[in-house]
């Protein structure tokens, strides 16, 4: 196997498994990965508009995350509100259970970082950082990646 080749499929291994334990922490809540990350980002930047959730979402690509927030409002933890300067565009806010789940949803993702922390103690995780970034910029996810570092979530 080529160095490229394990490297890659050790890339898609560990996202599956974050993926997999992170939805098994977030099955009681009721929410899926990714609309957790929509309702942090929400936590974190609300009121936002769907533009401008699209282009901070990692988890999905495109600029118009539709489906994930029409399945967030039907279930009453987003609001879909008219923006004040133009009606034809909508603001998204997080309801009270909404707000509340997204807190939950940051303690279970601070689970999986610590996890994370513990597996990369003692070894260089700046370099493998340094390279991932360089493997997803100019793309989509690593766009969307950068924006978000950038404007502080």
């Amino acid at each position: 196997m080529r160095i490229a080749e394990e490297l890659r499929f050790l890339i898609l291994a560990a996202q599956r498994e974050g993926n997999r334990v992170l939805a098994q922490a977030l099955k009681p809540l009721g929410v899926t990965p990714s609309q957790a990350e929509v309702l942090r980002l929400l936590q974190d930047r609300q009121p936002l508009t769907l533009n401008g959730l699209g282009a901070l979402l990692v988890c999905e690509s495109g600029s118009s995350p539709s489906r994930l927030v029409d399945r967030l409002t039907t279930t009453g933890l987003i609001d879909r509100l008219p923006a004040d300067h133009d009606r034809r565009q909508v603001r998204l806010t997080l309801t009270p259970e909404g707000a509340r789940i997204a807190t939950r949803i940051a303690e279970i993702e601070d689970e999986l970082y610590d996890r994370l922390d513990t597996a990369g103690a003692g070894s260089d995780t700046g370099e493998v950082i340094c390279f991932l970034h360089r493997f997803v910029d100019g793309l989509p996810a690593g766009r969307a990646l950068a924006h978000r570092k950038e404007t502080g979530a």
